[in-house]
């Protein structure tokens, strides 16, 4: 047995007894049995998770398929790994992930955790775990309620990272919040060297705009959407890094996938968007990083399955029904942006929630760019969620034909119109909790195998 204390082996054992307790009767649960764990052992986390290679994944979006995809490649390659797919990236339920894959007889060797971790919590972790790697995906401005603006965001990313300078950082080169940190770590940077179109102008409403040195505004070699891209300021000279792994030729894009050149690699990403090309990089430059294999990348990257409510493809009465998570507006103009690939007729369901996980403060969807679904084959328009009429009046500004406006208050009369739909297929753009409510319905109705 692995020496720890007695106060250890009874927090462990009462967080495994809650985690069996919460999966047989609420079929999940992941944060309660490492809040039970925590409540007797504040350092239990530092004991858990020892002999682990730890990888943290933190950003606005993205963070999710991305912890999936590195986990993934790292599975494919042979190597053990643990990873939090439940997407309970909190510190009670990353406490709970390394709990539930604790063994008190086996020592941990050669093995990795892949872990998601929400911005605001990284700082938590770090305390009690040194990772190999830190990567950070983007900064958007998100649940404005709960972050405040990127600034905000990017400083909370940067107390965890102070606690770990031997920790190895992988960036979004792109993010221009992201560069010239002035940090001890050795930092590599991924990023888009081919433009996806010939876009240099930025978004009225982009996040930073403005030099983060002199306030000047960036301009652009080429924007990849929002704010990211090969940006340089012509005020005092700062630009973007040299990337170490790139995005260098975009071959195909399609809704449903991406072929791309990841530096030498041709690789086809099973998720379509640029959003998820840059999740499939971060991935590639993570695992290189860690020393993965190009074929064992290759073979995952194309097999991906999509991760809850993110891209997630379902069938519902011979219905095609993509899932896809909304929470801000940069990750939501790029769902549009998945719509736009569409040159047949389709359905689009547009689900939105103020709960706290959603943001209680809904005025961001005025940021998103609805008015480029108006001249889409878009023939009926589903609305629901708690601010359903809130986003009824947005869709119906936005310039599309109210008069294929069909709001549904309940997630039971939303699926029976689904049901009934003229349409083969079928997008739904949900918030958070939206997306979560509507998954547990549709699991209850056996549409949904795996609840998490």
């Amino acid at each position: 047995m692995k020496k720890i204390s007695i106060k250890s082996i009874i927090s462990i054992i009462a967080s495994k007894i809650t985690i069996f307790l919460t999966k047989t009767i609420l079929k999940g649960g992941t944060t309660f049995p490492g809040k039970v764990a925590l409540k007797i052992d504040r350092n239990i986390l530092s004991k858990v998770s020892k002999g682990y290679k730890v990888v943290l994944i933190t950003g606005t979006n993205g963070k999710t398929t991305t912890t999936s995809m590195i986990y993934n490649i790292i599975k494919e390659s042979g190597n053990k790994v643990i990873t939090n797919n439940t997407g309970a990236n909190l510190f009670p339920g990353i406490v709970t992930t390394f709990i539930d894959n604790y063994k008190f007889f086996n020592k941990v060797e050669d093995s990795y955790a892949v872990i998601e971790v929400d911005e605001a919590n990284l700082k938590y972790i770090t305390e009690y775990i040194n990772p190999e790697i830190i990567t950070v995906t983007n900064l958007f401005r998100d649940q404005l309620d709960r972050y405040g603006e990127v600034y905000t965001t990017l400083s909370k990313i940067l107390e965890g990272i102070h606690l770990s300078p031997n920790t190895t950082l992988v960036l979004n080169g792109d993010e221009s919040l992201l560069g010239k940190l002035e940090l001890p770590n050795k930092t590599v940077f991924y990023g888009f060297n081919a433009s996806i179109g010939d876009n240099k102008d930025i978004e009225i409403n982009a996040d930073a705009k403005f030099c983060k040195f002199c306030k000047s505004p960036y301009e652009y070699n080429h924007i990849t959407y929002n704010h990211l891209g090969d940006f340089y300021c012509t005020g005092c000279g700062f630009k973007r890094a040299p990337l170490e792994y790139a995005v260098t030729e975009i071959l195909e894009l399609t809704p449903d996938s991406s072929t791309v050149k990841l530096n030498d690699l041709e690789v086809t990403i099973s998720q379509s968007g640029a959003y998820n090309i840059y999740n499939g990089l971060c991935a590639y430059a993570v695992t290189k990083e860690i020393g993965i294999n190009d074929a064992s990348i290759k073979k995952s990257l194309q097999n991906q399955d999509s991760s809850f409510g993110r891209q997630e493809a379902l069938n519902i009465e011979g219905k095609d029904v993509k899932i896809i998570l909304v929470k801000n507006p940069a990750g939501y103009n790029q769902a549009l942006d998945t719509l736009c690939l569409n040159k047949d007729p389709f359905a689009a369901a547009f689900l939105l929630n103020d709960n706290y996980a959603d943001g209680t403060d809904v005025s961001w969807i005025w940021d998103v760019d609805f008015e480029k679904l108006h001249d889409l084959n878009i023939n009926e328009v589903f609305v629901s969620g708690i601010r359903c009429y809130d986003m009824a009046v947005r869709l119906n500004v936005a310039g599309l034909n109210k008069d294929n406006f069909i709001i549904e208050e309940t997630f039971e009369e939303l699926t029976e119109k689904i049901k009934n739909s003229k349409n083969d297929k079928i997008y739904i753009l949900a918030t958070y909790t939206a997306m979560i409510n509507f998954r547990k319905y549709l699991h209850s109705k056996g549409y949904i195998k795996k609840l998490w």
